[in-house]
């Protein structure tokens, strides 16, 4: 249903509208019991959008209770506190561990990617699974390593239930602290590992395939801007061994301007 559509009900419901005329006649003497389902689903729809308007106003209590939360942190340490002990998200009720961040805090690149998958959320750290092991060696190929130049985050910090993909209001309630979390490590470059981690750092940029191995710049609650560039998700490289060559471009171009800022 369009906006424009929910809000003419809205006004319809204000005004104490609870039937339509149809388009065409009908006999309601003989046709008492089709008008009475009219007249229900119309109810039925007008409950919908008072439960919709109510699980938005939800979420957005939830997203300003984790942005204030956030803005508080002045610490790596105080940013971890606070994702920790964050009860917002459903999210955090079925995982082992939040997933905070792995690597060198200080280090001139920043990896973001989407979730935590089951050995991540066994261990408490991102990127530690198959997937990881892909990373580090991407990673290793122009020079950066986790324990040296490299700090590695997720979007999300808890493992969504069966490694499905975050949900668009997973992801909205925790961005907050991503968000100061970027702020507070202040990397010289970011890269965006994954269609999840690139729509939600970079947003209006959708589809991985379009925004890869592209230069952007995040600039939210910045005084300068940091440049960005996304790349595949290893866990997708390793089904789609045939687009490494398009990563391998990508990490050529990290490469290329980290030489530059260098």
């Amino acid at each position: 249903m369009d906006i424009t559509s929910i809000a003419l009900l809205r006004w319809y419901l204000e005004a104490g509208v609870d039937e339509v005329v149809g388009e065409t006649p009908v006999n309601h003497y003989s046709s008492s019991k089709k008008s009475e389902n009219i007249t229900c689903k119309i109810k039925d729809v007008f409950n919908e959008l008072k439960n919709n308007e109510k699980e938005r106003d939800s979420i957005r209590s939830i997203t300003s209770t984790a942005s204030a939360l956030a803005a508080q942190c002045t610490t790596l340490d105080s940013l971890r506190a606070a994702v920790t002990s964050f009860e917002g998200c459903p999210l955090r009720t079925n995982a082992a561990n939040t997933v905070f961040a792995d690597g060198t805090p200080t280090a001139p690149v920043m990896v973001i990617g989407e979730a935590p998958g089951v050995e991540e959320d066994r261990q408490g750290l991102p990127f530690v699974g198959p997937s990881g092991h892909l990373l580090d060696q991407m990673l290793e190929s122009i020079g950066l390593e986790r324990r040296r130049n490299c700090y590695i985050t997720n979007v999300v910090p808890w493992r969504p239930p069966g490694n499905r993909k975050p949900t668009p209001v997973e992801v909205s309630i925790v961005l907050p602290f991503l968000e100061r979390h970027i702020t507070l490590a202040a990397p010289q470059i970011l890269l965006l590992v994954g269609g999840l981690a690139a729509s939600a750092v970079l947003p209006g940029h959708e589809g991985i395939m379009r925004v890869r191995g592209k230069w952007f710049e995040y600039s939210v609650g910045l005084a300068r801007p940091i440049p960005a560039i996304a790349t595949f998700h290893p866990a997708y490289l390793m089904r789609a061994p045939a687009q490494k060559r398009l990563a391998w471009h990508d990490m050529l171009a990290l490469e290329i301007r980290l030489t530059q800022i260098s």
